[in-house]
């Protein structure tokens, strides 16, 4: 029966990562349709955030195995890609979606839980920290390195968005002068309480097996 709880726990794993990354997708366009990603850097990165820190620290501390964060990011990762590349046959260019970097910002929540030798509080508050600073960070690096996504799309415009919907141009700075910095702030203090959250739930589920 020991070898059935552990299969169960990691198919748990992938079931809530795909879903996650479904969710992800679902909260808007940032990074996921290159469309709108600049215009909505601030907010979708505080999103992006929140869901990787929920469900990474839920099964990191569900498991106790330093590692199931990054294991939990690479799923949603991979999951991206299988879309990326669906839209890519339908015939929309390469850039077109950009996978959102999530798995360095596992590894930082990794590293905290493991340095602290699996303190639960250490990986809520620095983890938590660290995902939050960090995510908005390489998710930039990685824009900087596809096209510009205002050519994208008007050129290829997301086939679900209606006509009155057309991307405009963006007023990057209008509001706020560093989204990064911005997106990094906000993730940072956001996505504590959130991780929080993520380990209570592990209360819940010890109950409903118990």
């Amino acid at each position: 029966m020991v070898w059935l709880r552990r299969t169960t726990h990691y198919l748990f794993i992938v079931v809530v990562a795909v879903n996650s990354t479904l969710l992800t997708i679902n909260a808007g366009d940032y990074i996921f349709y290159t469309d709108w990603m600049w215009t909505s850097f601030v907010v979708f990165s505080i999103s992006q955030s929140t869901m990787l820190a929920v469900g990474a620290i839920y099964y990191m501390l569900f498991t106790g195995v330093p590692g199931t964060a990054t294991y939990y990011a690479t799923i949603m990762t991979i999951y991206t890609w299988v879309a990326k590349g669906a839209w890519f046959a339908l015939g929309y260019p390469y850039d077109f979606i950009v996978v959102p970097v999530w798995i360095p910002s596992a590894m930082l929540m990794d590293l905290a839980y493991w340095a602290t030798r699996r303190n639960k509080h250490a990986a809520i508050l620095i983890g938590g920290s660290l995902v939050g600073l960090s995510l908005p960070l390489f998710n930039m690096v990685n824009l900087l390195l596809v096209r510009d996504p205002l050519e994208v799309a008007f050129k290829y415009p997301r086939p679900t968005l209606p006509a009155y919907m057309t991307p405009i141009e963006p007023q990057v700075g209008k509001f706020y002068n560093s989204p990064v910095a911005l997106g990094s702030g906000a993730g940072a203090v956001l996505t504590v309480p959130i991780a929080a959250l993520g380990a209570k739930l592990n209360t819940w589920t010890y109950r409903w097996m118990a």
